[in-house]
């Protein structure tokens, strides 16, 4: 069976990124990933997907066909995990496809790569 390892993000500063997404998720930086051509972040105790940070000069897409969903318990998290994003350099993105009653808020990280912080409590 196949399982996710590593997700690939187009970014025009790769220091920058590391920056944001080691302080965002705690993951820890190796340099050495895929002969050099992307910085590769994974998780400080080695499990879970790693995060590969791709030199992009690829226009940021307003709707992207992918990206990443962050998972909090609860709404209050939901609030204190947006706020600290947003300090780290995450931008709230305004939205035209909230639902009524959202459980999710869409940020972008400094490049602009659009991601969720997402209430799982919420049903």
């Amino acid at each position: 069976m196949l399982n996710i390892g590593v997700v690939v993000l187009g970014v025009s500063d790769q220091q920058r990124a590391a920056r944001f997404w080691q302080q965002a998720l705690g993951y820890v930086l190796r340099r050495d990933g895929f002969g050099g051509w992307a910085w590769v972040l994974q998780p400080a105790d080695g499990i879970g997907a790693s995060l590969a940070l791709q030199p992009s000069a690829t226009p940021i897409q307003e709707h992207p066909r992918l990206h990443l969903d962050l998972h909090v318990s609860d709404a209050a998290e939901l609030a204190r995990e947006c706020e600290r994003l947003i300090s780290l350099g995450a931008t709230r993105v305004a939205w035209d496809s909230y639902p009524e009653d959202p459980d999710f808020v869409v940020l972008a990280d400094p490049d602009g790569n659009r991601f969720c912080v997402v209430d799982l409590s919420h049903g």
